[in-house]
């Protein structure tokens, strides 16, 4: 998840949508729910908009999966006792238990986090998008660098089959490389960032991202490869040149599918020049802008509507952005927002609703973080970050892994399979009505 803040591009200060609508032929999220099957259903870029292989362009929103495949502890009630990312929890399992017993364990916390009640909730919400974010042991064997697991497609083939089916796309997201491409917890291993610095790590990667491009390259759910979430550890002309050379290895196995080029927290897309300029087809640029959050002021109706309606003078916020996306005839992907949590539930989702139905009007596709969270008390409260939490009342204990026996630790893992879930109730609602509302009109405050 990212830590940093983006800017913007829709509406002008008195609220009108600075873009006409998408005419009759956009495939809304309702449209795309039949399985995604046909080779024309596949998306790839047309200058600055997400089309069918056929030229129509369609609307993508949904949300990450978030905590699956690389674990971020804020999000299922863990964290404390110095266990705070994926690395510390592998380390200590590995001390107590063995590796074959750790690689049981983390399998069974994949196959209680996501489950066909997950996907079948997931849809319910009228999205057909979802990033999956996903470390490189997925694939690649820790024990063996640069060779498959023996699983290797198990999680991410489940995934493309299970979102398919329902008419959701998938984004491949590789959150956490090789060596760490950033110093924070959700790169894997916080504090280690030696991806820039250790040329076999991305050799490492450019192999990855190879076996994925050549095992998905025909499958048409897959809508997209993001290339390095969030890459802070080194300046952005570096970041270019890197991502780059990674284009370069996907584009020589597989030529059908939009390649996800990553922003810079500073200087967010400029480092890329025009792609079509160096030789770059079928891409998008990816930033991820937090409103609300990260020092962006704070959560509420002020920083959303200055955001989406580019006030106060017209021309920051979303409108901004349009202009640069514009002007590179390249289309946009928001990999990571959160425009409900911590405003009310109504307001949240109705904010949630405006965000997502101005993105589709730009031609963005938006991506929320996250489907699910978990908390040790559950309940969303004024708005937690997941579409989904568990029940109030349905508790999760906060393990101390140094010391919790196997027992105490199997049973918490296969909890995240059980628990009572409580959708969000006016996020869900919002996200399927056919009427839109306007949560920065005068009467709604």
């Amino acid at each position: 998840m990212q830590t940093g803040t983006g800017k913007g591009i829709a509406r002008s200060r008195a609220g009108a949508i600075l873009v006409a609508a998408l005419g009759s032929a956009t495939l809304t999220a309702a449209q795309a729910a039949a399985p995604i099957v046909e080779a024309s259903q596949m998306v790839r870029a047309e200058g600055p908009r997400w089309v069918t292989r056929e030229g129509k362009p369609i609307v993508l929103k949904g949300a990450n999966l978030g905590n699956w495949l690389i674990n971020e502890f804020w999000m299922m009630g863990q964290g404390k006792h110095g266990i705070d990312d994926q690395c510390k929890l592998e380390a200590v399992l590995d001390r107590r238990f063995g590796y074959p017993e750790r690689e049981r364990l983390m399998k069974l916390f994949r196959d209680n986090w996501m489950t066909s009640k997950d996907w079948d909730l997931l849809a319910s919400f009228g999205v057909n998008l979802v990033r999956v974010p996903f470390i490189h042991t997925v694939v690649e064997d820790e024990k063996k660098p640069g060779q498959l697991r023996a699983d290797a497609w198990h999680y991410l083939d489940g995934a493309i089959r299970e979102a398919g089916k329902r008419g959701i796309y998938v984004i491949l997201d590789l959150h956490g490389a090789a060596g760490s491409q950033g110093w924070e917890h959700h790169s894997g291993c916080a504090g280690r960032n030696q991806f820039w610095s250790v040329p076999d790590y991305q050799k490492r990667t450019v192999w990855l991202w190879q076996q994925v491009a050549s095992r998905y390259r025909d499958r048409p759910a897959v809508a997209g490869y993001s290339l390095l979430n969030e890459p802070w550890g080194t300046d952005s002309a570096n970041m270019a040149a890197v991502v780059e050379t990674l284009y370069k290895a996907v584009r020589a196995v597989d030529s059908n599918h939009v390649i996800i080029l990553p922003g810079h927290v500073k200087d967010d897309i400029k480092a890329y020049g025009d792609p079509k300029a160096r030789g770059m087809k079928n891409v998008a640029f990816e930033m991820h802008p937090y409103p609300g959050h990260f020092g962006w002021k704070t959560a509420g109706r002020e920083v959303h509507r200055e955001w989406l309606r580019c006030e106060p003078d017209g021309k920051g916020g979303v409108c901004d952005w349009d202009h640069r996306i514009r002007a590179l005839d390249t289309p946009f992907y928001l990999g990571e927002i959160q425009p409900w949590a911590s405003m009310g539930l109504e307001l949240g989702g109705q904010v949630a609703r405006a965000s997502f139905d101005t993105y589709a009007r730009l031609g963005w596709a938006a991506t929320a973080w996250s489907y699910k969270y978990v908390s040790n008390k559950g309940g969303h409260g004024e708005g937690t970050w997941g579409m989904v939490t568990n029940a109030a009342g349905a508790e999760v204990p906060a393990l101390d892994f140094n010391t919790a026996s196997k027992g105490e630790i199997e049973a918490l893992l296969r909890r995240f399979g059980s628990l009572p879930y409580e959708p969000h109730g006016p996020l869900l609602r919002w996200m399927t009505s056919a009427t839109a509302p306007d949560p920065f009109a005068r009467d709604a405050r």
